[in-house]
């Protein structure tokens, strides 16, 4: 594991997300299009986990979001930042708060 140092970390924008709309992106067997309600702002996210996730299933759910990273394309859907998840044997089990808080809320 490579470190890097304090100035780096602060640099990582980590804020709660609601994920407010999810479906499948058609011919890709892994990937779910979500619409992640960030406070003051909608963000469409792209998320590696539609092999062990219903999309009407995460519709609801808090989550902890990468707000600040740079926009890519997932087979021609844009993602406007990533979901955190731990690993399980292979499995995504997606990062949560203990109790409900405010779409936005930094996470420190």
């Amino acid at each position: 594991m490579e470190n890097i140092n304090f100035e780096e970390f602060q640099k990582i924008d980590l804020r709660i997300g609601k994920i407010i709309e999810a479906e499948r992106i058609e011919g890709a067997d892994k990937l779910l299009k979500l619409k992640v309600d960030l406070g003051e702002e909608k963000r469409q996210l792209v998320a590696g986990i539609a092999k062990f996730y219903q999309p009407e299933d995460l519709i609801g759910k808090e989550i902890v979001v990468v707000a600040n990273l740079e926009p890519k394309i997932f087979r021609g859907v844009e993602s406007q930042g990533m979901l955190l998840a731990g690993d399980v044997e292979g499995k995504p089990v997606l990062l949560k708060p203990d109790e409900e808080v405010p779409p936005g809320t930094k996470v420190r």
